[in-house]
């Protein structure tokens, strides 16, 4: 059921329009006695899902007892950080999701299914697994809060994936993974239909149906004139047409066809949000459909301090680099390690440009040069780059520095950039 929709190209919906559509819905709903909020972490600081939260908790007060952020695979949140995110909302509701310790298998997406979905690249099933938290049978709502935004591994972020992975287990995360990876980004990126997102369609249908969870999706632009961001879309509901909706609406705004492919792509990494190339590599993921080939991708990246979030996929990135497709599945193959944490071998995958183009890494004094590069990518001192390219003074898109033409990126996580010749609908 979609119980409020909302958005346009052009639109910008107010706090006070924000607040009474969740009060329409919410009283619609009738009196809840126990509710749980599943936001985003801070990786998703710029998905309004921080305000949408505070309006929760002001509109159930007591009634919310629980808010338990998706981390899916990162790290938990600090004070400081769920103070910015979550405004007045207290700390002590808060919850830290374990992906690895934490969760219950609710069912087994068939391995004929997978097979069918992946075009017979995977025949392995798929566990459905949630955090057991959501299996308390006190709980008679579960707002699963987000952003609906182009994404590398499922294609569009949000809805099912929230449950899924954002507060899901390590096989499930796992396996999801590698799917898409397999399968093809490109083939992915940008689509609110894709064999991952036909996996966990299947489990909300068959495994967690009678959970009493309701999805509340953003869909977010920059304000080209302000460099704001703007809340284009608010769509609410239990299904996927609440998804879809939102998804056909992010493609129109956060999806940027560049007339050219770009020969040099400079991407900018803020600090408070990217401090591992597990996140960071967003850089990649979301323009290697819109650079030449032979091209160029530099990441300005002040905050690096490591590869994975996770000590253990800090280490397997160590390991094995980011080296193609090929390697990698080679690698998997005959390594346990990578074996058992596929997700790892997913994003390898993603964060290599394939051999297509360079990709230069300008860390601040947290990373070196010999770490960077012993994973496959190139190094710049960034202070060299950021002399060169002043951030302050490059709008985003096409600028002109030193009579060098370069293409340049504010936040990754905002968009997906293509090429008409890479991107096929």
């Amino acid at each position: 059921m979609l119980y409020y929709a909302r958005g346009s190209e052009t639109d910008c919906i107010s706090p006070e329009e924000v607040r009474a559509a969740l009060k329409e819905v919410f009283d619609s709903l009738g009196v809840r006695k126990r509710v749980l909020a599943i936001p985003p972490d801070f990786t998703r600081l710029n998905s309004y899902a921080g305000p949408i939260t505070e309006m929760v908790y002001d509109y159930y007060g007591p009634a919310l007892t629980d808010v338990m952020p998706a981390l899916g695979t990162h790290t938990a949140m600090p004070e400081h950080q769920l103070r910015e995110m979550f405004g007045h909302v207290p700390l002590d509701l808060f919850r830290v999701h374990d992906w690895r310790n934490d969760v219950v298998t609710v069912g087994e997406v068939p391995a004929s299914y997978v097979k069918e979905v992946s075009e017979g690249k995977l025949d392995y099933s798929v566990p459905a697994q949630v955090n057991k938290l959501l299996l308390d049978p006190s709980f008679d709502l579960i707002l699963s809060i987000g952003q609906v935004v182009p994404h590398e591994v499922i294609g569009m972020a949000n809805y099912t994936k929230n449950i899924f992975v954002g507060v899901g287990g390590s096989e499930g995360i796992n396996k999801s993974h590698y799917l898409g990876a397999t399968y093809g980004m490109e083939r992915i990126m940008g689509r609110a239909d894709s064999p991952v997102r036909a996996v966990l369609e299947y489990a909300r249908q068959n495994f967690i149906k009678d959970l009493p969870i309701i999805y509340i999706q953003t869909v977010l632009a920059k304000n080209e004139s302000t460099g704001k961001m703007e809340l284009r879309g608010l769509f609410i509901g239990d299904d996927f047409e609440c998804f879809r909706r939102a998804s056909e609406l992010s493609l129109k705004v956060n999806f940027i066809m560049v007339e050219k492919p770009i020969r040099k792509c400079l991407v900018y990494l803020d600090p408070a949000e990217f401090k591992s190339t597990w996140l960071g590599n967003k850089a990649v993921y979301r323009t290697r459909m819109a650079i030449a080939d032979g091209g160029s991708l530099m990441v300005l990246a002040p905050a690096l301090r490591e590869f994975g979030e996770d000590k253990t996929i800090d280490a397997l990135i160590r390991k094995y680099g980011y080296k193609g497709t090929p390697h990698t599945l080679q690698c998997t193959r005959e390594n346990e390690d990578l074996r058992n944490n596929l997700s790892a071998s997913a994003h390898l995958i993603h964060g290599s440009s394939e051999g297509r183009f360079s990709i230069t890494y300008c860390p601040g004094p947290d990373m070196t040069r010999e770490e960077i590069e012993s994973v496959g990518f190139l190094y710049e001192p960034l202070d060299e780059v950021m002399q060169k390219y002043d951030v302050a003074h490059l709008k985003d898109g096409w600028n002109t520095v030193g009579g060098e033409e370069i293409y340049y990126i504010s936040n990754p996580a905002l968009g997906l950039w293509a090429h008409p010749d890479r991107f096929k609908d």
